[in-house]
C-alpha cells in the first residue's frame, strides 16, 4: 500500500490547486478543476458513479455490500492548497527509513530537530517532504489520497462489510469557503468525517467559534504645525484600539481551549485607517463577550471623537462543531475503538483552526475530523509520513466496517 500512497500523493501534489480569497467564483481558481477532473476519472475507472456540480463539488458512491441497515457515511477532503505560500511546481522528495535527525532539503533549507522536536516520532518512517521551495500540499491532498486508497481497498476486499459510502472532494477550504455551496441533501449522508487532521491519532470534534472583524477609523488631517486641538490622527485611533484589547489574549500567548483576538492587517494614514481581525473562542459565551468587548471600545471612542470617528463590523464565520457532534456519541466512540484496535494512541484535541466540519455540522451534517499523518502545513517545512497515511487508510476502513458491525 505504501507504494500506491506515494505514487498517488506524488501525482496530486504536483497539480497546482491554490485557492484565492480575492476571487468571487467557486471554485475560486480555475486550476482546482484539474485535480477534480482527474479524481472524477480515477473514480469512474474504479467502476463507481460520480456527480459533480458547476461549483466543483465532486461526489461519488461506494454501494453497500451488506444486508444490514447501516447509516450512509460520508468521507470528505478538500483539493485546494493554501494561498499563503507557493503551491506551484511542487517537487516531492522521499526519505526512506528516516533517522530522526535534521532534514536538509534540496535548496538548503533545514527542518531542524531543535525547532521541530516531533521529528523524532517519525524515526524509521518513510517521509515525503518538499524540496524547500514550495509547500507540499499534504493539506489536504494527503486526505484526498487516503480516501481514494481506502475506497480502492474496500473494492479489493469485498469481505470487509460496510454500508453505503458517499465520498467527496471539495474546493476552497483554505479560504474558509469550502462548505458555502455544499449541497448537504445532494451529498446524502447521515454524518461524515473530514480527513484533514495532522498527527497520527488526531480525532477532532470541537472547533472555535469564529468571527471576522473590520474596524475603520476616520481622522481629521490638518498641518501638524497648527494641529493642536484640531487634528485627529486615524492611525493613533487604530493603535489605541489595538492596545485596549487584552495583550495576553493573542494567538502567540494562547493554547488549548484558550481564545484570542488576532490582528490580521493594518492599513492607513492620518485621515483613514483600517484594521482586520479574527476572533476565536471555543466557548460560545466567551465568544460573545469578545465581540462585546470590541464593540464597547468602539462605543467609547465614538463618545470621545464622534460617531464617524470609529466604526466596526463583526461577521460570524462558524461555530463550535462540538455542539452538533457530541449528541451523536457513536461518531466519536467508533473512531476511538478503531484506533485502539490498530494500536494508534488517540489524540483528542480541539481544533485551533478552521475545518469544513465546523460549517457542515451546523448545516445538518455532523462532521468530525481525522488525522492524515502530515505536519507543518502551509509552508516549506511541510512533510507527511507514508506509514501514518497507511494508518489513516486503515482507520477509515475500520470505521466504515465498525458501523456495519454495530448495525
Amino acid at each position: 500500500m505504501k507504494t500506491k500512497l506515494i505514487d498517488r500523493l506524488s501525482t496530486y501534489v504536483k497539480i497546482d490547486t491554490e485557492s484565492d480569497a480575492a476571487s468571487t467564483s467557486t471554485p475560486s481558481t480555475e486550476k482546482q478543476w484539474s485535480l477534480l477532473r482527474l479524481l472524477q476519472k480515477e473514480i469512474e475507472d474504479l467502476g463507481l458513479e460520480t456527480d459533480i456540480d458547476e461549483f466543483g463539488y465532486l461526489f461519488a458512491t461506494l454501494p453497500s455490500n451488506t444486508d444490514k441497515n447501516v447509516p450512509t457515511i460520508g468521507l470528505l477532503a478538500h483539493v485546494d492548497t493554501s494561498p499563503d505560500f507557493i503551491g506551484a511546481n511542487v517537487s516531492p522528495q522521499i526519505i526512506d527509513n528516516f533517522d530522526g535527525n535534521d532534514i536538509t532539503l534540496k535548496n538548503g533549507l533545514v527542518i531542524e530537530k531543535a525547532k521541530f522536536p516531533e521529528l523524532e516520532l517519525y524515526t524509521g518512517h518513510t517521509l515525503m517532504t518538499t524540496d524547500g521551495t514550495t509547500l507540499l500540499g499534504a493539506d489536504n491532498k494527503a486526505g484526498v489520497t487516503e480516501i481514494m486508497t481506502a475506497i480502492e481497498y474496500l473494492l479489493e476486499h469485498p469481505e470487509i462489510k460496510h454500508g453505503k459510502i458517499r465520498f467527496g472532494f471539495t474546493p476552497d477550504e483554505e479560504i474558509g469557503r469550502g462548505p458555502h455551496k455544499f449541497d448537504v441533501e445532494r451529498f446524502g449522508a447521515e454524518f461524515a468525517y473530514t480527513i484533514d487532521g495532522s498527527r497520527r491519532g488526531e480525532l477532532q470534534y470541537e472547533s472555535f467559534n469564529a468571527a471576522g472583524v473590520e474596524v475603520e477609523f476616520n481622522g481629521v488631517n490638518v498641518h501638524p504645525g497648527s494641529a493642536k486641538d484640531k487634528m485627529v490622527n486615524a492611525l493613533n485611533l487604530a493603535v489605541s484600539f489595538q492596545n485596549a484589547l487584552p495583550e495576553l489574549e493573542r494567538p502567540e500567548h494562547t493554547e488549548g481551549y484558550e481564545g484570542f483576538y488576532h490582528l490580521m492587517d493594518l492599513q492607513g494614514n492620518v485621515e483613514h485607517a483600517k484594521l482586520s481581525y479574527i476572533i476565536r473562542d471555543h466557548d460560545r459565551e466567551q465568544f460573545n463577550v469578545r465581540k462585546q468587548t470590541m464593540e464597547k471600545i468602539i462605543n467609547d471612542m465614538q463618545s470621545t471623537y464622534g460617531d464617524n470617528a470609529a466604526n466596526i463590523v463583526i461577521k460570524d464565520q462558524y461555530y463550535n462543531m462540538g455542539e452538533k457532534i457530541t449528541p451523536h456519541k457513536d461518531l466519536i466512540d467508533v473512531p476511538l475503538a478503531v484506533m485502539q484496535s490498530l494500536n494508534i494512541e488517540p489524540i483528542v484535541e480541539p481544533i485551533r483552526g478552521g475545518t469544513d466540519g465546523s460549517q457542515l455540522s451546523f448545516m445538518g451534517l455532523p462532521t468530525p475530523n481525522i488525522f492524515t499523518g502530515a505536519e507543518n502545513f502551509h509552508g516549506p517545512y511541510e512533510y507527511v509520513s507514508i506509514d501514518d497515511m497507511e494508518k489513516s487508510v486503515m482507520t477509515i476502513v475500520g470505521i466504515l466496517n465498525k458501523f456495519e458491525e454495530k448495525a
